[in-house]
């Protein structure tokens, strides 16, 4: 098997209209993502008195983070690729599908909207704060770090496999849903590690 070509690309890819519009529809994408799955989680602690740490928050959560990647995906997928995620966006250049250039222009446009999304429910909620995770009791930084690693191979893989593989054949009309749904186990499983 022969290892797929890494490719830089050219500085000039960064100024193209296809490049830009890529970069838009990642940033359009991640803003949808976290916008929903984060006002998810902000909408059901103000309405359970912070009842977001019970089985019942942890479903809404996960139910909201499978639909909105399943949206996001969607929304950029004949665009940019729909990747979301860094992550997956790193995994697509290791595989030689993007340009250095063009993942660190993806990279930007997730980055900053994710920002954007926090921003705009932290205005539109009248200055709710956006939740952070923390460590269960009983998990070490280690045990949080190999989590991570676990189940973000598992993100990036579904997304390999289903969207971004030319192998797939017509497995990639449903890419969306199959990661919508990886999104939902991952915040199910992430249940023990964090709170």
């Amino acid at each position: 098997m022969a290892v797929p070509r890494i490719a830089i690309g050219n500085p000039a890819e960064l100024g193209r209209a296809d490049a830009l519009r890529a970069a838009l529809a990642e940033f359009i994408s991640t803003l949808i993502f976290v916008f929903a799955g984060e006002g998810s989680g902000m909408a059901f602690n103000k309405l359970t008195d912070n009842g977001s740490t019970t089985p019942a928050g942890l479903v809404a959560a996960s139910l909201a983070h499978g639909f909105g990647l399943f949206v996001a995906v969607s929304v950029g997928a004949n665009i940019s690729g729909g990747h979301v995620n860094p992550a997956v966006t790193f995994g697509a250049f290791v595989g030689g599908h993007i340009s250095l250039f063009r993942t660190i222009l993806y990279w930007i446009a997730q980055l900053l909207g994710s920002v954007v999304a926090c921003l705009l429910l932290k205005f539109s909620t009248g200055g709710l704060t956006t939740s952070a995770f923390a460590l269960s009791s009983g998990v070490g930084a280690w045990n949080a770090v190999v989590f991570e690693i676990v189940m973000t191979f598992g993100l990036v893989y579904t997304v390999y496999a289903t969207a971004i593989d030319p192998k797939k054949g017509t497995l990639g009309t449903i890419a969306p849903i199959a990661i919508g749904f990886i999104s939902f186990y991952i915040q199910v499983k992430s249940w023990h590690a964090i709170v």
